[in-house]
């Protein structure tokens, strides 16, 4: 992850570190119909994943400058017996959205990749 996206006003600078649009990409891609949690990638023999607390939820996501604008990887778990291409649509609709109105910054691209799904609880 890059350490921040600056962009330039009238007013002076503002930086946005790739942690806060993380946090924003994390606490909505959470909020949306059938997403059960956030994936860790692990860099040990291959992809090792594990579910997620919901205060690790910067995790599983990259953010990249991508010609001033951001591109955003995400990893999550959808609930078993909902149509994967239907949340994976919702959650990158709702996550440019929402990083676009708080942060003002472009997003170029929202990939969503869902690595499991899980049933739910109860």
């Amino acid at each position: 992850m890059e350490s921040g996206h600056a962009f330039t006003s009238a007013l002076g600078r503002i930086t946005i570190s790739s942690e806060a649009i993380a946090r924003i990409v994390g606490e909505t891609a959470l909020e949306c119909y059938g997403v059960v949690g956030m994936v860790a990638q692990g860099p040990v023999k291959g992809p090792v994943r594990r579910l997620l607390r919901r205060d690790e939820t910067t995790q599983g996501i990259e953010i990249a400058r991508d010609d001033g604008g951001v591109t955003i990887d995400l990893h999550v778990v959808v609930e078993y017996g909902l149509n994967l291409a239907e949340v994976a649509s919702t959650v990158r609709n709702r996550v440019a959205y929402e990083v676009e109105r708080l942060t003002g910054l472009a997003v170029r691209a929202v990939e969503v990749h869902i690595d499991d799904v899980r049933r739910g609880a109860g």
